[in-house]
């Protein structure tokens, strides 16, 4: 299986965020991408630098008014006297429509959902890196390879069409998808992370040729609280093509195997000529933010699984933070994979 990761990916170093409404260090660590490549190698795989893609991939799901606020909010910022290191906004507004801030400050707050994706210098750089990862992953694909996997670090699955969240400026899986869509008519998106895929969700929420699929900890009490709930079912032309299966807190192996199975089945309805993994480890039992209990060999099942769909495969890295295991988990997944597929 091809695999893909940029240097400039690390450069992103985010220091805190706001947990409970705590200052916290920031767990989106460049540690993590030292992990995640031991197991990519553990699993056999060999790293490939990708291209640089331009802003075209991206800006097919992105906003062009979100991509220049990414590009240029950092310098903007640090022209305000007394403003702090990193972009963090400190208002929001109620809703989203109307006019548009003409300030740093406002910009923020509108492009920004919460306080768990500061923007510094090297941000924007390290984002594009990590969605060219993706677009490489997936020309892989185009090109005849049955699998590849793209090591994307910042992670992507929050990251609206104009908003950042959750440590995510650009939607990789989104990015990859669309990129897919030149030779497939219908993708779908399994989302698999510990945290519902809601960017990812917004970003397709109207369209039926990307079906989007997520397992995660019910978010009626965990993050990201406002989506990923069951009832959200697509919207206009979308309607029955977006499926959420919210998880009990501390779910393990059997019961996010078992809704799996269901996801699958409303996979095979859809009849997708490609599929896009986004793949978090954060469901693991171990994790720091310990809302799922899935074990380390319980990754290979879900990889085994997955690779039995038989579609050629993009794997997404979404979250997964730094614990002992991580590097172990990848490679559980990623073998288990391998042993089912083609790749």
């Amino acid at each position: 299986m091809k695999a893909f990761f940029a240097e400039e990916q690390k450069r992103h170093d985010p220091k805190a965020f706001l947990s409970s409404g705590a200052p916290q260090p920031n767990p989106e660590q460049p540690e993590r991408v030292e992990r995640l490549l031991a197991g990519a190698k553990s699993a056999g795989l060999m790293i490939e630098r990708p291209r640089e893609h331009g802003l075209g991939p991206v800006a097919a799901v992105h906003t062009p008014e979100y991509l220049a606020f990414l590009e240029h909010i950092f310098a903007r910022w640090q022209r305000i006297e007394g403003a702090s290191a990193e972009v963090i906004p400190n208002i929001h507004p109620l809703a989203r429509t109307g006019s548009y801030p003409a300030s740093a400050v406002g910009q923020a707050g509108y492009h920004m959902a919460d306080t768990a994706c500061p923007i510094s210098a090297e941000t924007w750089h390290s984002a594009l890196w990590s969605a060219w990862s993706s677009v490489e992953a997936a020309e892989a694909v185009m090109a005849g390879a049955p699998a590849a996997y793209a090591l994307c670090r910042p992670p992507g699955h929050h990251a609206f069409a104009d908003v950042a969240g959750g440590f995510c400026f650009i939607n990789n899986s989104a990015v990859a998808a669309q990129v897919l869509r030149k030779q497939a008519a219908r993708v779908v998106i399994l989302d698999v992370d510990l945290h519902h895929g809601n960017g990812t969700q917004g970003i397709f929420y109207t369209r039926s040729d990307v079906l989007t699929v997520s397992l995660h900890a019910d978010p009626v009490r965990f993050y990201p609280f406002f989506w990923g709930h069951a009832d959200e079912r697509g919207e206009g032309p979308g309607l029955g093509y977006n499926f959420n299966l919210p998880l009990p807190r501390k779910s393990a192996d059997a019961a996010f195997l078992e809704a799996l199975e269901v996801a699958f089945q409303r996979i095979r309805a859809f009849s997708p000529d490609a599929l896009v993994v986004a793949l978090g480890l954060d469901a693991f039992e171990g994790d720091p933010f310990g809302g799922l209990s899935v074990t380390t060999p319980g990754f290979s099942r879900i990889g085994e699984a997955i690779a039995k769909l038989g579609l050629p495969t993009i794997i997404v890295q979404e979250g997964g933070y730094l614990c002992d295991a991580l590097g172990d988990n990848l490679t559980a997944f990623l073998t288990g994979f391998a042993a089912n597929s083609d790749s």
